[in-house]
């Protein structure tokens, strides 16, 4: 009974269909990304074996919706969880014709409570469906780092089923075809800068780079080790010393004596003599 978040796929080298063995309609691993089909009329998706669970997990992915290309009515990416029955299902319907993302938890393929923000593709480049304590949330992040809930719902009983899927799955009604695609499936990535290192005993400048191995990461779900190395630009060290007294150095006064090449000063002969009272003011 693996939790959902453990089907992990950054997509590199041939398309890994141990993964996604209920795939349809030729998606493909192209350039380190999943690729999907979006067709008019045609349906294509990558589907993950049915064997996971979503108590107490979660997905989440770097999603790049199909562009429009002219379409007016639907071009869409879907990201469910599947449930063993059809029109069960929880997650995200992004549709660029429209502008919008529906935030759905559906019986019969119908959900009254449907949210739909306005889709925007930075602020909702990442996309993470997750079960905790009795409520399930859909969450959205600019980076994989920070989330924001856009929707929260008590989590159904089939959460906690153990054949559930996930499905990412491409189409359209109108407009040219192209494609749909996914990154990263429950692979964050997040960089985190250090300023300048400082040290009270002596220490030298530091020039170079220091990579450092992240350890687990957490987060208020269950998290993943990270495999990527942290890279930490360290700035010039600093020595602190205390400071101590200050003494004074005195030495002896010289002894002044006359001077005996310096001219003796005499009443000038030049300069007008002052006037005892002012001859103006009378």
């Amino acid at each position: 009974m693996p939790l959902l978040e453990t089907l992990e796929d950054s997509f590199t080298g041939a398309l890994d269909l141990t993964k996604w063995p209920h795939s349809y309609g030729d998606p493909a691993a192209v350039g380190g990304r999943g690729r999907i089909p979006c067709t008019v009329g045609g349906f294509a998706g990558l589907r993950s074996a049915t064997n996971y669970t979503l108590a107490g997990s979660h997905f989440l992915l770097r999603a790049y919706p199909p562009a429009a290309n002219g379409a007016t009515v639907t071009a869409a990416l879907s990201i469910l969880v599947l449930t063993s029955t059809g029109g069960t299902d929880a997650g995200f319907i992004i549709d660029t014709a429209q502008g919008a993302m529906g935030l759905y938890l559906r019986e019969g393929y119908a959900d009254a409570g449907a949210l739909f923000p306005p889709y925007d593709s930075t602020a909702h480049a990442w996309l993470r469906l997750r079960e905790t304590g009795g409520t399930l949330l859909w969450e959205a992040s600019p980076d994989s780092n920070h989330w924001t809930v856009l929707r929260g719902a008590p989590t159904p009983a089939w959460a906690a089923d153990t054949n559930l899927s996930l499905l990412l799955e491409s189409t359209r009604t109108d407009g040219s075809n192209n494609f749909a695609e996914i990154d990263n499936v429950n692979l964050p990535t997040s960089l985190v800068l250090l300023g300048a290192a400082r040290t009270a005993a002596a220490a030298r400048a530091i020039s170079g780079q220091k990579s450092v191995p992240l350890g687990t990461a957490r987060s208020a779900s269950s998290a993943l080790p990270l495999s990527c190395a942290h890279i930490v630009q360290l700035g010039a060290a600093h020595t602190r010393t205390r400071a101590g007294s200050i003494a004074r150095l005195l030495r002896p006064a010289r002894a002044l004596t006359p001077g005996t090449t310096r001219p003796a000063l005499t009443p000038s002969t030049t300069a007008p003599q002052l006037a005892a009272t002012s001859t103006t003011g009378g």
